[in-house]
């Protein structure tokens, strides 16, 4: 009888900390969904930006047909947005395609005509309403991968998280800060 309680006290150990396994598990499993679905949102409004583009260079290129290079730059910061896979591609991306829009509005403020164009001035609301998307999907995933990393770091989740299948998520930050100091300066 004296065995007893020794085994007993070594069961309710295994079991709070079977308990313990399994619910930390199962937070790190929602949090990972949550990432994953906080960047699939970003890549979706990065996507409708994307889409956007061809359209805004059609139409100021009727305008500013000589402007080449900057619908070239446009292009290429378009098609490496399209092809990031992963939120340190995606930032620097993100820094190319923000400086190319800016040269491209810069182009646009030359034309005044083309500031009255109906389609220019709906894709301009478009955009700026993307790109307010665009943010807000970041600043949710950002704050997902915070909590995620945070849970995966403290004591004593880092002992078995990693052995879990759980690693650190990336921030997404835009690489060039400069290139975003300023937003793309849209005038109506």
């Amino acid at each position: 009888m004296a065995w007893l309680v020794p085994v007993l006290v070594i069961v309710l150990i295994a079991v709070i900390v079977g308990i313990y396994l399994w619910a930390t598990y199962n937070s790190l499993v929602q949090l990972n969904v949550r990432v994953d679905e906080a960047w699939s949102d970003i890549t979706v409004q990065l996507k409708r930006r994307a889409d956007m583009i061809p359209g805004l260079i059609e139409t100021v290129k009727g305008y500013a047909a000589h402007e080449r290079v900057v619908f070239e730059n446009v292009t290429q910061a378009r098609a490496e947005t399209l092809s990031a896979q992963s939120p340190g591609a995606a930032g620097v991306a993100e820094g190319h395609l923000q400086n190319a829009l800016k040269s491209l509005f810069a182009v646009a403020e030359a034309y005044p005509q083309l500031q009255a164009s109906q389609n220019f001035l709906q894709l301009q609301r478009a955009i700026v309403d993307t790109e307010d998307k665009i943010q807000a999907s970041r600043r949710f995933y950002n704050g997902g991968v915070r909590e995620l990393n945070t849970k995966i770091k403290v004591f004593p989740n880092n002992l078995f998280a990693r052995n879990l299948g759980f690693s650190e998520r990336e921030f997404f930050e835009v690489i060039d800060g400069a290139g975003i100091a300023e937003p793309p300066r849209i005038q109506f």
